[in-house]
């Protein structure tokens, strides 16, 4: 027995462990019943002893770097169809379209302000701004989705918040005590 075992566990340990609970159950390792039991238990523990008795038949995190597996995609990204999917399409195609809505809303500004001060339709030039770059966006929209684009980004999103999450834990355990 470790001689940590016995000692008081903190909310920020417990956070952890139902961390790690929750990508094992992402991982298919812990069916949802027993996540929640052992989600229960880890709130409810008082010490590393009772934290780690909810972790041993688990294996290690190791991290995506350092894996000589392919990192699972987590539950960022789910079968095509589903509801996080959609969300993650939806986030690209706002990511993809948003500068060229708010560009072309600024310069057909422009033309009505324009026109309205000369009293006279003038020629609608922003259609030669809107045109190409639309054309543009189509296809990088047609080929992105084509080429599963959106999921590839929420991945790499997924990864570096995990990055900065361990990078984040790793700071507070090196950090000195506080007096």
């Amino acid at each position: 027995m470790d001689g940590r075992d016995g000692m008081r566990a903190a909310d920020s340990d417990r956070a952890a462990v139902a961390d790690r609970l929750r990508m094992a159950l992402d991982e298919g390792r812990l069916d949802l019943h027993e996540y929640d039991e052992r989600l229960q238990r880890a709130y409810a523990a008082r010490t590393y002893a009772d934290l780690e008795a909810l972790l041993t038949d688990l294996p290690p995190v190791t991290p995506a770097q350092r894996s000589g597996l392919a990192p699972a995609a987590g539950s960022t990204v789910g079968p095509p169809g589903s509801a996080v999917t959609t969300g993650v399409t939806a986030r690209w195609l706002a990511e993809v379209w948003s500068p060229y809505l708010r560009v072309i809303a600024i310069v057909v500004t422009i033309w009505a302000v324009t026109s309205l001060l000369s009293q006279d339709l003038l020629y609608f030039w922003p259609g030669w701004v809107a045109g190409p770059w639309g054309a543009v966006l189509v296809v990088r929209t047609v080929s992105g989705l084509a080429g599963k684009e959106p999921q590839r980004q929420a991945v790499k999103r997924q990864r570096r918040r995990e990055r900065k999450q361990t990078k984040r834990a790793i700071k507070r355990n090196s950090a000195p005590p506080a007096s």
